[in-house]
């Protein structure tokens, strides 16, 4: 199926927004590179901010499935799905258009927490927050809620650290403590130092 006019407008202004942010991107940027008119464009979306939570949601979609297939594909049990999200990540922090999370810009470019942008991104983090939980208490932890919380805290600042570029190994470096937070709720003898 060839796809509508809009689709293929949210799909091109993702890219745009991902690499110059949200704020610096003007609608004659998008014009620009996304070879759609603005007329064409507010033929879709009324304002700017319309275009950005259609560009969301369609990023929302593509990154969960993408992680969520790919965890599963790395880790056989619910344990080992919890340490294959630190393996995911290593492999999209090398990606070479990687350029750190979306809903991570969005919040901190629309910063009231009432702002419907904002809440779209608190939204995604939820979602994944959600599936860790429910991942965490098919481990066998027990307090799922709390280690999901800790791996999540984990995994944002691991996405942070490697769009800095310092010489951490985000990932990997993120990983390593998972895997002692997740020996401590599961009561599993501590790993030893690699």
């Amino acid at each position: 199926m060839r796809p509508n006019k809009r689709d293929e407008l949210v799909r091109k202004a993702l890219q745009v927004f991902y690499r110059n942010g949200f704020h610096a991107t003007g609608m004659d940027m998008l014009v620009r590179e996304t070879g759609v008119s603005k007329t064409s464009m507010y033929k879709h979306f009324r304002t700017k901010e319309e275009l950005i939570l259609a560009v969301l949601r369609l990023r929302d979609e593509n990154f969960r499935n993408w992680f969520l297939r790919r965890t599963e594909e790395l880790g056989d049990t619910p344990r080992e799905r919890l340490l294959a999200m630190f393996d995911a990540l290593e492999e999209w922090f090398t990606l070479p258009e990687y350029q750190g999370c979306m809903f991570i810009k969005a919040s901190a470019e629309f910063q009231d927490p009432e702002h419907p942008i904002h809440k779209q991104s608190a939204e995604h983090k939820r979602l994944l927050l959600e599936h860790t939980s429910k991942v965490a208490k098919l481990a066998g932890a027990e307090d799922p809620d709390t280690l999901s919380c800790q791996l999540m805290l984990l995994k944002e600042g691991a996405i942070v650290t490697a769009v800095m570029g310092n010489r951490c190994s985000a990932a990997k470096d993120a990983r390593r403590a998972a895997e002692l937070l997740i020996a401590v709720a599961l009561g599993e003898p501590l790993p030893t130092a690699a």
